[in-house]
């Protein structure tokens, strides 16, 4: 990333974050009830948080995923890096940190009773519920696209059984066989995601299948470190992968999982191997709750982390609308920890206090090298800002090294927050 004033006016916007974070209020000394749904990167951490700041307080974390699938890195399980058993964390630990662990689906959510249904019969009561859900895939919004179509054309956007069977896909492809990916229109989860995982794909196609190629459609014309995808893919897959702009006609607008076909405005693609990144919503449960709008995700106070649409529930992660912070793990982590800050203030008595937020997030273009991008935030008007010449950007025109040094970045990033949000 750059240096200078940008990388000390962002060390100094963590600075604050964690500040706020490490100085918590006088608490009372009752025992509030804290339930946390989604024990992904926001919701893990803002359990162990949430019970750190406030020992007293009954905290449950829900979780029906055991163990937890890391979507951070699953490109390279992907592209033939990487072990899917890395991706694997165990939620036990957080047992240890006197979370209550309950492994079953959030059925309901009553905001009126302060309740959670489980699937399993049980019900949860609540005086502040933080709802960390993820995202769901909007089944049918690309048309052709529905339930049961992601088992011939995979999205992987979910970490787990999609990424093995992407990566399956690609090993039995024959030498000269076509990968076609389909990248949505924003907001969704990840926004440098594909390109990440398109760069990874083209790795392999390179080393392992030179006659085969990859063509990335994407419904829209920019996107999340542009300039660094694309200097990389001209220097390291000239031959083996091709972005399609919106404008170039790469919207995709219809597929057929059964001919394994994409179809553009202007034309049509019958692909060996289909990765569809369909969009996206916040989880159901969400929508159950009531909070989210019609957009499909949660609008939220941006100090408090709390649905502008429903009292006492706070969204945070990948379901909340946060732009321009972005839909990623460092977010959800920083959001996690915020919000576990600010529900202990209310449930003390105390206001909500604004912060400073920050989100890095680094990308592969090859397997020893990525790039990274980091931006600063304000939230103390109630929305969400960046903070003008804050953060920084990774420089198109680098050396090897510098790229390598990023990607030893990555996986001390990845060590660290996995090891802060699971143990």
């Amino acid at each position: 990333m750059t240096c200078g004033l940008t990388r000390r006016q962002f060390a100094a916007g963590l600075s604050a974050t964690a500040a706020a974070t490490a100085a918590p209020p006088a608490f009372a000394q009752a025992a509030p009830r804290i339930v946390v749904v989604g024990g992904g990167f926001g919701g893990a951490t803002a359990a162990r948080f949430a019970k750190q700041l406030m020992p007293r307080a009954d905290v449950t974390l829900v979780e029906r995923s055991l163990p937890y699938m890391a979507c951070p890195f699953s490109n390279l399980v992907i592209a033939g890096l990487r072990d899917i058993g890395a991706q694997a964390f165990r939620l036990e630990r957080i047992q240890a940190r006197g979370v209550r662990l309950v492994a079953d689906t959030a059925r309901d959510i009553d905001p009126a009773r302060r309740t959670v249904s489980l699937a399993g019969g049980g019900e949860l009561s609540y005086d502040r519920l933080i709802l960390s859900p993820g995202i769901d895939l909007r089944w049918g919004a690309l048309e052709g696209y529905e339930a049961g179509a992601e088992t011939a054309m995979p999205h992987a956007w979910k970490a787990g059984e999609q990424t093995r069977r992407l990566r399956r896909q690609l090993e039995d492809m024959e030498d000269g066989g076509l990968v076609v990916m389909s990248a949505p229109a924003a907001p969704y989860r990840c926004p440098p995601g594909p390109y990440e995982r398109a760069s990874l794909i083209a790795h392999y196609l390179r080393t392992q299948k030179p006659r085969s190629k990859l063509i990335l459609l994407d419904a829209k014309n920019e996107f999340s470190k542009m300039a660094l995808f694309q200097a990389a893919w001209a220097e390291h897959y000239p031959d083996h992968l091709e972005w399609r702009a919106a404008r170039d006609d790469g919207r995709v607008s219809r597929v057929d999982p059964g001919s394994m076909k994409l179809e553009t405005d202007f034309e049509s693609f019958s692909a060996d191997v289909a990765n569809i990144i369909p969009p996206q919503k916040a989880a159901a449960i969400a929508g159950r709750a009531g909070v989210a709008d019609a957009t499909g995700w949660c609008p939220v106070d941006a100090t408090r982390f709390e649905s502008t649409l429903q009292p006492n529930i706070h969204v945070i992660g990948d379901a909340a609308i946060a732009a321009p912070m972005p839909k990623s793990a460092f977010s959800a982590n920083l959001q996690g920890k915020l919000c576990a800050m600010q529900v202990v203030r209310l449930l003390s008595g105390l206001e909500a206090e604004a912060t400073a937020l920050a989100n890095t997030c680094y990308s592969y273009v090859t397997p020893q090298g990525a790039v990274s991008i980091a931006d600063v935030y304000r939230n103390d008007g109630g929305t969400f800002e960046s903070v003008e010449g804050a953060g920084g950007v990774s420089p198109v025109e680098a050396p090897g090294d510098v790229r390598r040094a990023e990607a030893r970045e990555a996986e001390a990033w990845f060590a660290a927050i996995t090891t802060e949000a699971f143990g």
